[in-house]
């Protein structure tokens, strides 16, 4: 089969689209025929070897935590899945990934794909969705008629976290640039501030219940939100090279989150998709070969919206 892998830690170029063997699943295991999977930025961390710490991976290793396929085997131990279901998935860190035309998932992670949007499109969703879900109802404890503030909200996971807030029924103040504040706006936001033009503790008014940080924003401006929080308020950020702020005085909580795979968060995700209350968005559809071009692009700052990533009919 095709796979893209590197051999060793470094820039775009290291990622060699090349044929391995096709993996047999182990016990507890699924072989998926991969539809797509999905570019994230952290699948760039990885590969420039900035995650070695909490993300050990063995080389070579194939990239692409998110899948969507077709169970194509089953490893023994594996019930309640069969072979020809359509499923989706956030694979585990350090194995290898969905950038190949076949790949090995642990069946516990998987759910079955939404029925209403192409299945190498659903690729798009399990990470960012799981961020955005995790971010602000875990840890945010997000409820109706609260205020969340989400800094950075143009991106994927924004793009989720606008809609999924707004399904909660919380009043939604997004941050965003020109180029992303329409979509923003016709995700739900209630308010939409530039933050190109304009200062975001300026322009928030009120206090905020929620902050959900996304923007790699310097520490002074990350600092500054939580001045927004209202007592007894949350900062939850998703940044990791900067430690999420607190106002003990205050009572207002800093949150660094990592995501974590989650099958039944992502069958309640699933389930908004088919209903119509969450819309999965497509930025470009990338072939698998054209991987490393991909992370070229992502590295210049030229990737906007969530890209898929396709493999050759196998």
């Amino acid at each position: 089969m095709k796979a893209v892998r590197f051999h060793e830690y470094g820039d775009p170029d290291v990622l060699r689209y090349e044929d391995v063997e096709q993996p047999v699943p182990g016990a507890g295991e699924v072989r998926i025929r991969v539809a797509a999977t999905s570019f994230n930025s952290v699948d760039g961390n990885i590969r420039g070897g900035f995650m070695r710490g909490p993300i050990p991976v063995v080389l070579p290793h194939t990239p692409g935590l998110d899948v969507a396929g077709t169970i194509d085997a089953l490893g023994e131990g594996v019930d309640g899945i069969a072979v020809g279901d359509d499923v989706i998935g956030f694979l585990p860190m350090d194995g290898n990934g969905a950038a190949a035309q076949y790949v090995l998932a642990p069946a516990e992670v998987l759910t079955p794909a939404p029925k209403s949007v192409p299945l190498p499109d659903a690729a798009a969703l399990p990470l960012v969705g799981l961020t955005a879900w995790q971010a602000l109802f875990d840890h945010g404890k997000l409820t109706a008629g609260q205020r969340v503030l989400i800094n950075g909200a143009g991106g994927a996971v924004g793009g989720y976290a606008v809609q999924l807030a707004k399904g909660a029924e919380a009043h939604v103040i997004a941050t965003a640039s020109p180029r992303s504040s329409e979509a923003v706006k016709a995700a739900g936001a209630d308010e939409v501030i530039d933050h190109t033009t304009t200062g975001v503790t300026a322009a928030v008014t009120e206090p905020v219940d929620v902050v959900l940080n996304l923007a790699p924003v310097d520490p002074a401006e990350l600092a500054a939100l939580v001045t927004l929080v209202r007592p007894g308020g949350v900062v939850v950020n998703t940044t990791v090279w900067m430690p999420a702020p607190a106002d003990e005085e205050r009572g207002v909580r800093g949150i660094d989150l990592f995501v974590r795979s989650d099958a039944d968060q992502l069958s309640r995700l699933v389930a908004r998709i088919d209903r119509g209350e969450l819309r999965v968005d497509v930025a470009e559809r990338v072939p698998l070969a054209e991987l490393s071009a991909l992370h070229a692009r992502a590295a210049e700052g030229a990737v906007h919206g969530k890209v898929i990533v396709v493999p050759a009919a196998a």
